[in-house]
């Protein structure tokens, strides 16, 4: 069991959603907090729920390519580490054949090289440490692919890869990597999700809508974290199709394909 107490947990994407909700439940664990993410006056507010330390540091993964004063500014603030919280990201919904290939690379710039940023300048000072802990915030689109998001599986299953691979490298130096896994939690990931043509959707998505709280999401990461899980799912009883995909592809498939998609 990990005792969240002084430590420092950095969440990106902590404007809203999941992100919020984590934060606001490791600051009643004692956890220092840093908060990022583009939108800086939301992160003020997600402070003021928050009853442990927060510093507010704006970040954009899309601008990925030195976090490096980024890190410096939160070791001179709090002088380490310990948890990575790697939340921040972009969805989409639209056709494949439609997609604008602009759009396709945004999307791999966020969520998969952008993440993959930050943590290679956060990794340095959990090596240092010979202690730490990367939790990325995947998605069931990170298992499965799904109508309408191509692009945004794409980068989800890219990250998979990569943060398997580094949890075997850097085990040596007592760094834990998790991958959560989310079906469906009720956030504003649709409304803010791209369309074929890098437009804001500004649309709710009905599934989404009749998902679980973020906060019953944020619990179940924590409980994770705690029991040093590998991977971690979420996102109420729907969440058994992942397993279905492995065991009874077929099946699967069958029922994938039911699933209204426009």
């Amino acid at each position: 069991m990990i005792d969240f107490h002084g430590k420092t947990v950095w969440i990106t994407g902590a404007s809203s959603g999941i992100g919020k909700a984590l934060a606001i439940k490791l600051s009643s664990l004692g956890a220092n907090l840093v908060l990022s993410s583009r939108k800086e006056d939301q992160l003020h507010k997600v402070a003021n729920l928050c009853n442990s330390e927060c510093f507010i540091l704006k970040l954009d993964l899309e601008k990925n390519n030195d976090f490096q004063e980024k890190v410096t500014e939160v070791l001179s603030k709090f002088k380490t580490i310990d948890l990575l919280i790697n939340n921040g990201g972009i969805s989409q919904r639209s056709i494949a054949s439609e997609t604008q290939i602009e759009v396709d690379r945004k999307i791999m710039e966020i969520n998969y090289f952008g993440t993959i940023a930050l943590t290679k300048s956060v990794l340095p000072i959990m090596q240092d440490q010979k202690s730490g802990h990367i939790v990325t915030v995947s998605s069931s689109s990170g298992k499965f692919g799904f109508f309408l998001r191509s692009s945004y599986s794409a980068s989800k299953f890219a990250q998979v890869g990569f943060f398997e691979s580094l949890r075997l490298e850097e085990e040596k130096n007592n760094i834990k990597v998790s991958l959560v896994f989310p079906f469906l939690v009720k956030t504003n990931i649709s409304l803010n999700a791209v369309s074929y043509n890098g437009d804001v959707l500004s649309k709710k998505d009905p599934l989404i809508e009749n998902g679980i709280s973020p906060e019953q999401c944020a619990q179940d990461i924590i409980n994770g974290i705690m029991d040093n899980k590998k991977e971690i799912y979420t996102g109420g009883k729907g969440s058994w199709i992942i397993h279905l995909k492995r065991f009874f592809p077929e099946i699967f498939f069958k029922i994938i394909r039911k699933q209204n998609h426009s």
